[in-house]
């Protein structure tokens, strides 16, 4: 067995959106399941959504062929812990590939009107078990959604 690795890191965006179009895309299962959930690289096979305060989220996908994870399903459970309208949403989430948890973290979403729109800080405390992906990779994951959230508020 390895050892667990503690991870903690800060994303800071600013998108050109009103803080209540962004809180939306969290909020909204469709609009959340556009950005979050849908991808080319594996073909999602469960998502829900029931967003407020001791709510869940089910993310359940397949990953496709030339993956490193390629034939595996991957399942990530959320529940909601605190949501204030516009302002921030704090989660926790498990993580894990077939039956093995990879990882478990608490994530801090904080949204403040700028000049220019919305600015979003992200807060990730993780801790990533034996198959994780490590807190790199997770890192560019979350730059990743927020590339695809900004194409979903630009719509």
């Amino acid at each position: 067995m390895q050892p667990a690795i503690p991870a903690t890191f800060v994303i800071e965006r600013s998108f050109s959106a009103t803080p209540e179009r962004v809180f939306a895309a969290f909020a909204d299962p469709a609009k959340k399941r556009r950005w979050f959930a849908e991808a080319d690289h594996h073909q999602l096979e469960v998502y829900e959504l029931d967003f407020r305060v001791g709510g869940k989220e089910l993310f359940r996908c397949l990953f496709k062929p030339g993956t490193p994870v390629s034939g595996l399903t991957c399942t990530n459970q959320t529940a909601y812990l605190n949501i204030v309208p516009n302002q921030r949403l704090v989660f926790n989430s498990a993580m894990s590939i077939e039956d093995n948890c990879i990882s478990a973290s608490l994530c801090t979403i904080e949204l403040a009107p700028s000049g220019k729109g919305t600015d979003l800080t992200c807060t990730f405390q993780g801790v990533f078990f034996e198959g994780a992906d490590g807190p790199e990779i997770r890192q560019a994951g979350w730059n990743g959604l927020f590339e695809k959230l900004a194409s979903e508020l630009a719509v």
